[in-house]
């Protein structure tokens, strides 16, 4: 079962990279200029991580739940959100219950996961009428690095193949759409160079902040391009499930 998988590979799920990713402020800003159009009343996220992007949009909702398997990343939201009566923090998989939910976000998650499809299946049953569900994905298998393996990602996607992941949804319920366009060139320049050089050097997280930063500097531009190019292609693959 899904939810047996998730615990199994989540539960010391340290996430080293979590905070290089964190100080990307322009990426985090484009994020929530997404989110905001469709964030509302009860959320439930699903593997918030360190939960920055939980700190961007309280403003956006009414109540939030917070599912993190991970212990150690449990611990860090708990004390970040504390002293917030209405974030509730639940060191578990998701699981449905009688508690419904105006929008489930899985943003960065269910790369991790070989069959997401139950899992979505069960969060599309949890919500409300009219929900929603939000998730973020890397884009594009072409792009699959050593970065990605390492931080447990069984596969990149594009929309046919998140189509085909879950054929039990009606395809007029979702919407998807590529979008970080400079961030696309950059990740496959970035593998190309690190593959034609792996002889030589093994150690892609070299400099790996710097490279952060880098990246975050040109995501104005990347907005920008998106709208021209129209989002037919990006970085990463943001996907709506309507209820």
């Amino acid at each position: 079962m899904i939810v047996t998988y998730l615990m199994k590979n989540f539960i010391h799920y340290a996430g080293w990279e979590l905070a290089f990713f964190d100080e990307a402020k322009n990426f985090r800003k484009y994020q929530i200029d997404i989110l905001k159009k469709h964030i509302k009343g009860i959320v439930g996220e699903i593997g918030p991580g360190n939960g920055s992007l939980c700190e961007k949009y309280l403003n956006f909702t009414n109540r939030i739940f917070l599912f993190e398997p991970s212990r150690n990343l449990y611990k860090n939201l708990n004390l970040k959100f504390k002293d917030l009566d209405k974030v509730t923090v639940i060191n578990d998989e998701f699981k449905p219950s009688s508690q419904k939910f105006d929008c489930i976000l899985l943003m960065d998650v269910i790369e991790h996961i070989d069959n997401p499809s139950e899992l979505l299946i069960r969060a599309k049953n949890s919500l409300n009428q009219n929900g929603k569900i939000l998730i973020n994905v890397p884009a594009f298998q072409h792009l699959y690095s050593n970065f990605d393996r390492d931080v447990g990602h069984v596969k990149r996607y594009d929309k046919k193949t998140f189509l085909n992941t879950v054929k039990e949804i009606p395809k007029h319920k979702i919407n998807l759409f590529y979008y970080d366009s400079v961030g696309y060139f950059m990740s496959l320049f970035s593998k190309l160079l690190f593959d034609l050089f792996a002889r030589y050097s093994k150690n892609y997280q070299h400099n790996f902040k710097q490279k952060i930063a880098l990246w975050d500097f040109f995501i104005p531009l990347s907005k920008l391009l998106d709208k021209i190019f129209l989002n037919n292609f990006g970085k990463s693959l943001f996907i709506i499930i309507k209820k």
